[in-house]
């Protein structure tokens, strides 16, 4: 894999006269359930996303986290307010778009090369591009050598780079990952959460992170948005000034690491124990 970083700095700003690559502008969203019953998920709900900034969605259990992932891609409409995507209202599904899941999004009857070639195939890409991109990125992220291979010959950590490269090799400007390392073991959540840093780092996208893990939030973003207890709302916005380029096993060992988790925790504890 492709080893090539920025030196990102902690929080990166829009360029002067240029929208945010997300923005929520207060924004309210309310179910109604088939005997009528109406519950809020989100309420007067504001957040906005820089271009190129990896930001992190922290909240108890049920808040309305993967609803703001789902409001993003057009899924979801909010009852009042509105959602932004480079400055314009979301109105359905946008191809600027990817999306990595916590299950893989993988074909079982296809082999890797072909599961990663499908999506430029999909938007109108020749053959001999989709495939010439489907290998380039097998290699960034360490496949090279499994291009033949199905996806139940591979381990759990080899199916997430998979997944990682069919995202990437659509060239997102924006990307949203709902959980997606919470199924592997410790030791291969931290080198794809590596792996996911220098993706990133390379391809100047907008990352929106959901994860119940405080210190993969802290380890990766820019800053950890904190959502209250449901109905959510935005509680508060945590900077995470720790430099880039970051290593994750060794960034938690770094003391302002361990000042930042103490703080970002404080926040979300009063919110569990609301729940």
């Amino acid at each position: 894999m492709s080893t090539a970083t920025l030196d990102r700095t902690a929080s990166p700003a829009v360029a002067a006269g240029s929208a945010p690559a997300i923005e929520f502008r207060g924004v309210s969203l309310r179910y109604i359930s088939a005997d009528g019953h109406a519950t809020v998920a989100l309420r007067d709900f504001s957040m906005a996303v820089a271009r190129g900034e990896f930001i992190a969605i922290v909240g108890p259990t049920g808040c309305g986290k993967s609803t703001t992932l789902n409001m993003i891609t057009g899924l979801l409409k909010p009852t009042v307010g509105e959602v932004r995507i480079m400055g314009q209202a979301v109105g359905g599904i946008d191809p600027r778009i990817g999306f990595v899941f916590q299950a893989d999004a993988v074909f079982p009857w296809r082999n890797v090369l072909d599961n990663v070639a499908a999506g430029p195939l999909f938007r109108g890409a020749s053959k001999d591009e989709a495939y010439a991109r489907a290998r380039d990125w097998i290699g960034r992220v360490g496949l090279g050598k499994f291009g033949g291979h199905y996806p139940h010959q591979l381990s759990g950590g080899m199916r997430k780079r998979v997944a990682l490269a069919q995202t990437f090799v659509n060239q997102p400007e924006i990307l949203l990952m709902d959980e997606p390392f919470s199924a592997l073991d410790m030791q291969t959540r931290t080198l794809m959460q590596d792996e996911l840093l220098q993706l990133w780092s390379a391809s100047g996208s907008s990352v929106v992170f959901v994860t119940h893990d405080l210190e993969e939030a802290i380890a990766l973003a820019d800053r950890v948005f904190v959502l209250s207890a449901r109905p959510a709302t935005l509680k508060r916005v945590h900077t995470i000034d720790l430099p880039r380029p970051r290593v994750m096993s060794q960034v938690r060992y770094d003391p302002h690491f361990v000042e930042l988790s103490k703080r970002i925790w404080d926040d979300l504890r009063e919110e569990v124990v609301i729940q």
